[in-house]
C-alpha cells in the first residue's frame, strides 16, 4: 500500500463492516501539500502562459489558500499580493503582530493587504477587480479558495491517482468552497459516489455552487454525491470540545493530526455517518486528508490569548 493511502481501523467502521482509508494529500508534497497545491497546478501553468509574474487573491487571516499562494510564489518565483478580510496592523507595528500564518506568508514573500468587509465582498465583482489591476498592477488574479474551473483537474487527477493504489465506493472530502469536491465529481466521471463535508454553516448552497463548477469544467452537473451539512459545529472556524477532543483521540489511535477547520470535521463526519449505515457493509470509503495544518499555529495562539 502507498504511503499516501493508510488504514483506518476504526471500531464505528469494523463494527458495520465497512473498510475506511484515509489519503494523507496532506504528504504528497514536502513544500506544498494537500488540495490547495491541486488547485493551483493548472492555474500556476495559466499564469505562465499568459506571461504573468504576479498571482493576486484573496483570503481570511488563516487561509490555508493564502498560506499555499505565498509558498508557490516563492518556489517558482512569482510576486504573491494577498488582500486579507479583517482589520490592517497598526502602522509601523511590523510583523511582529502578524498570526503565524500571515507572518509565514510574509517571509515567503507575500504582499499583504486588508480590505474591511464592505470591501471583501466585493472580492468576485469584476470592476472591483479592474480598479485593484489598476492599483497593483497587472496580475493573475486567483479566488478565494483558489476555487475556479481551472482548480478542478488538478483535483480530478487524485481519484486516478486513488484508483491506482486500491478499489472503492465512495470519497469522501470537507468543502468551503467546493472546488474540490466539484474535481473529484469531474474525475469519477459518474463512477462510485462522492461525500462532500460543508465546513460552513447553512451550507447548503454549496451545491449550486459544486454543480455550476463542474457544468463550466466538464460541460455536466453529477448526481453520484452528497453534501453533508450537518457536522460543520457551529460555522466555519467554530469548534465544540467535542471536535477538539475527537481530533486528540483520532491522532492518538491512527498518529495523523487533523485541522480544526476542514479535515477533523471530515472525519467525525464521516464515521458518524458510517455508524448510521450511510455505506453499505463490505463498502471502502476513502477519506481525503487535504492538509490544513498549518492553521494550527494561529489556532493555538488565537484560543491561549482568551
Amino acid at each position: 500500500m502507498s504511503q499516501l493511502l493508510q488504514e483506518l481501523p476504526e471500531p464505528k467502521a469494523q463494527a458495520r463492516g465497512v473498510r475506511l482509508l484515509l489519503w494523507r494529500d496532506d504528504l504528497a508534497h514536502p513544500d506544498l501539500p494537500g488540495n490547495k497545491a491541486r488547485k493551483l497546478k493548472y492555474n500556476l501553468r495559466a499564469a505562465r502562459e499568459q506571461g504573468h509574474r504576479t498571482l493576486l487573491t484573496f483570503g481570511g487571516a488563516y487561509s490555508n489558500h493564502l498560506a499555499a499562494v505565498a509558498t508557490a510564489g516563492c518556489l517558482y518565483g512569482l510576486r504573491t499580493i494577498g488582500l486579507v478580510r479583517g482589520d490592517a496592523p497598526p502602522p509601523g507595528a511590523g510583523s511582529a503582530v502578524l498570526n503565524p500564518t500571515l507572518a509565514q506568508a510574509s517571509a515567503d514573500g507575500m504582499e499583504l493587504y486588508y480590505l474591511d468587509r464592505s470591501a471583501y465582498r466585493r472580492r468576485s465583482e469584476p470592476g472591483f477587480i479592474t480598479e485593484l489591476l489598476e492599483q497593483f498592477g497587472p496580475a493573475y488574479v486567483l479566488p478565494e479558495g483558489g476555487t475556479n474551473a481551472l482548480a478542478l483537474p488538478g483535483c480530478a487527477e487524485l481519484v486516478a491517482e486513488i484508483r491506482a493504489q486500491t478499489d472503492f465506493d465512495a470519497l469522501a472530502v470537507a468543502v468551503g468552497t467546493g472546488g474540490t469536491l466539484a474535481g473529484l465529481l469531474t474525475g469519477l466521471a459518474g463512477q462510485q459516489q462522492a461525500v462532500g463535508v460543508a465546513a460552513l454553516k447553512n451550507g447548503g448552497f454549496l451545491r449550486d455552487e459544486i454543480d455550476a463548477l463542474t457544468r463550466q469544467a466538464s460541460g455536466r452537473a453529477f448526481s453520484n454525491y452528497s453534501l453533508e451539512t450537518g457536522y460543520h459545529f457551529g460555522g466555519y472556524a467554530k469548534y465544540s470540545a467535542e471536535l477538539l477532543g475527537f481530533i486528540r483521540a483520532f491522532e492518538a489511535r491512527h498518529g495523523v493530526l487533523l485541522d480544526p477547520i476542514y479535515t477533523g470535521k471530515l472525519l467525525f463526519g464521516v464515521l458518524d455517518m458510517i455508524a448510521r449505515g450511510n455505506f453499505a457493509p463490505g463498502s471502502t470509503v476513502v477519506a481525503i486528508h487535504t492538509g490544513g495544518q498549518q492553521a494550527w499555529a494561529g489556532w493555538n495562539e488565537r484560543f491561549a490569548a482568551r
